[in-house]
């Protein structure tokens, strides 16, 4: 099978940025057989469109890729792309000095029912994870995913976030610290503004039928404010939780968004802010981190 490229910018150690080998993923995973076609470019390739071909997809990438035999998700709960989820935590990596093993503590804010990140964490360098989560049918779905996968059984811990309204309190425990924080927020403001977002890119895939190519229940879309209310709120209450945690870190999907933040971050007087710049192809991210410990600390 010829082989599809992936899109460019991921970072260097990204398994998954020279592309994908579906005749090894296949064989591990033979179900991904009926998702894979040859593309306009003569590559093999599957409909990103269709969230039953990314999900045999992610199942087959976690199999071959990291060990993981048993990963699934809830009908109409967010499906994400592995390659993107796995940058994000190798940017993560750096920001901490390549420390591994699972002495770094990491929380996931909003882990969703498929607990991406922590899975793959715990796999690529060994860290513990808090997976937080507000469903509790995602919460109860993520821990069932985790139990069922030993290797990494013992290094991600689920807990139910019970209020919506907070990131951290309810959540991180007295006593106890992280390295770091991360979050993949809601990005839009209202379910009519997630809605056109979904159907501009089916536009932009030649598609029209509007259907949710990742799927995703309305509070991992949408939120009150969208994803700039909902990181300022992480901001004012990250300053209760200072010495709690060594770096708190979010994706920002729009740049615009930026300098808001930016100026939001300097009211609650962080002692150091990073700003790091994503790019999967055409597709722009970025991970805003600050601190509020000194490097000694």
């Amino acid at each position: 099978m010829k082989n599809e490229s992936t899109k460019a910018g991921m970072h260097p150690r990204n398994r998954f940025r020279d592309g994908y080998d579906f005749t090894a993923l296949i064989a591990v995973s033979p179900a991904l057989k009926a998702f894979v076609k040859t593309n306009a470019f003569g590559d093999d390739s599957i409909d990103y469109a269709n969230p039953l071909a990314v999900k045999a997809l992610n199942q087959a990438l976690l199999r071959q890729a990291y060990g993981l035999p048993h990963w699934d998700i809830p009908a109409g709960y967010l499906c994400p792309p592995i390659p993107g989820r796995s940058d994000y935590l190798h940017h993560l990596a750096d920001l901490i000095g390549m420390r591994q093993g699972p002495s770094v503590r990491a929380l996931d804010v909003g882990s969703g029912a498929n607990c991406i990140y922590p899975l793959l964490g715990a796999c690529e360098y060994g860290w513990s994870f808090v997976a937080a989560e507000v469903d509790e049918i995602a919460h109860r779905w993520a821990g069932k995913v985790v139990s069922a996968n030993p290797a990494v059984s013992g290094v991600i811990e689920c807990r139910l976030q019970k209020s919506p309204a907070h990131c951290f309190r309810g959540i991180i425990q007295p006593g106890e610290h992280f390295d770091l924080t991360m979050c993949n927020p809601p990005f839009h403001s209202s379910a009519a503004e997630a809605a056109e977002g979904t159907q501009r890119k089916r536009w932009q895939l030649g598609l029209k039928k509007a259907v949710l190519n990742f799927g995703g229940k309305s509070h991992e879309l949408w939120c009150e404010g969208g994803e700039l209310a909902f990181i300022r709120r992480m901001m004012d209450e990250s300053i209760d939780f200072a010495k709690a945690c060594r770096w708190f870190t979010t994706l920002v999907s729009k740049s615009e968004h930026l300098p808001k933040l930016q100026r939001a971050l300097h009211q609650v007087k962080p002692t150091e802010v990073k700003i790091i710049e994503m790019a999967q192809g055409q597709k722009k991210s970025r991970i805003l981190a600050w601190t509020f410990q000194n490097k000694k600390d």
